[in-house]
């Protein structure tokens, strides 16, 4: 059976190569793949190696653990796998949550170029209309 390993703290900016010669040097069988941000196409910071060999990832977690890499100590673990029906992943069209509890929907635009338009914030129109005709009715002296 193959082990995951978790290898954490990596710089932004590391050779992949470099590593891999690392982990090649403790053993065969080892496949590494970082983790990248998908707009950049940078490290995040971590990756996953796969072993074959239960003794030579006990191997790596040792002599890499701690290491430092590019300025950054290394943390090197077992990566826990993720179970389908665990918490913090991302939601089925079945998935339930607690009892008594709603979610609404939310439709974020996290960046847009478009004028904003004239029309009020839906969810403040009601109140924004209260307000008008609060300050349309009131007299003040002048």
């Amino acid at each position: 059976m193959s082990v995951r390993l978790y290898v954490g703290n990596l710089p932004q900016s590391f050779d992949s190569k470099e590593l891999e010669s690392q982990l090649a040097s403790i053993g065969e069988g080892i496949r590494f793949k970082a983790v990248l941000d998908r707009e950049t196409g940078t490290c995040r910071g971590f990756g996953f190696a796969n072993i074959n060999d239960e003794k030579v990832a006990d191997a790596v977690i040792e002599q890499l653990n701690g290491k430092d890499f590019g300025g950054n100590a290394l943390r090197v673990e077992r990566s826990e796998r993720r179970d389908n029906n665990a918490g913090g992943g991302r939601r089925g069209p079945g998935a339930s949550h607690a009892p008594g509890t709603a979610r609404k929907a939310v439709n974020k635009v996290v960046h847009s170029d478009a004028k904003a338009e004239e029309a009020p914030d839906p969810r403040w129109a009601g109140e924004l209309s209260k307000l008008k005709d609060l300050l349309g009715n009131q007299k003040t002296a002048v």
